[in-house]
């Protein structure tokens, strides 16, 4: 059975190019031009993924995705036009699991609707395991290796490792990553997480100055690439 994609954007020109790219990669699409008809479709038409704008007419997109949350664990892809970094910051708190600005590149983008798809198949069971680039992770037995050879993390360093793999493919945020690894107290210390994912990238990168695995999502968070 085709995969179902609602795409929520009152925007015509955005609803006409999407469309057919979606159906031409073999999705079934649906489509509403406000957070209303959103909310209905996303309740009754069971969507696999959701293609979210923030500026509906009748309702902020952040609105829509809290509301979501309350009953669908679909992926969502915020396309939208609004590029400050709190925006993205907010949408992904609230539960986005990618956030793509317009204009936008419609390969980057059908790639990273591929990525979420991935993500929420993996998400139905409990991802225990994490292969790619060379890294292999077992959450199970705690154990890391690259190209075969054991990686001796500490365990914070396997803490947020392990946050990563859990949300492979999909953009977690500072504060999300924070708080899961240090704990609320410590959502703020942003600059604290830099220095750990500096030490984890030197033992798990093969270049850690131009990291290919932890990639960082500038003033947002980090995302762990690779794996199936």
């Amino acid at each position: 059975m085709n995969k179902r994609i609602l795409v929520v954007d009152d925007e015509a020109p955005i609803q006409r190019f999407l469309k057919p790219a979606l159906a031409a990669s073999g999705y079934d699409v649906l489509t509403a031009e406000n957070g209303r008809q959103a909310l209905h479709l996303i309740a009754t038409g069971a969507p696999d993924l959701i293609v979210l704008d923030l500026g509906l007419p009748d309702m902020d997109g952040k609105e829509v995705l809290e509301q979501a949350r309350q009953f669908s664990q679909a992926p969502v892809i915020v396309l939208s036009a609004r590029d400050r970094e709190a925006e993205k910051i907010a949408a992904l708190d609230l539960g986005a699991d990618d956030y793509v600005e317009k204009p936008f590149a419609i390969g980057e983008f059908m790639a990273r609707l591929r990525a979420a798809l991935r993500h929420a198949a993996r998400n139905e069971k409990e991802i225990l395991r994490f292969d790619a680039g060379g890294l292999s992770v077992d959450l199970e037995r705690r154990l890391v290796s690259r190209e075969g050879a054991s990686v001796k993390l500490t365990p914070k360093e396997f803490d947020l490792l392990a946050v990563l793999v859990r949300h492979a493919g999909k953009v977690v945020t500072h504060r999300q990553i924070l708080a899961q690894v240090w704990g609320p107290a410590h959502v703020e210390d942003t600059q604290y997480l830099r220095v750990f994912v500096g030490q984890l990238r030197a033992k798990i990168e093969p270049s850690p100055d131009a990291p290919r695995l932890i990639q960082t999502e500038a003033g947002v968070g980090y995302r762990l690439c690779g794996g199936e």
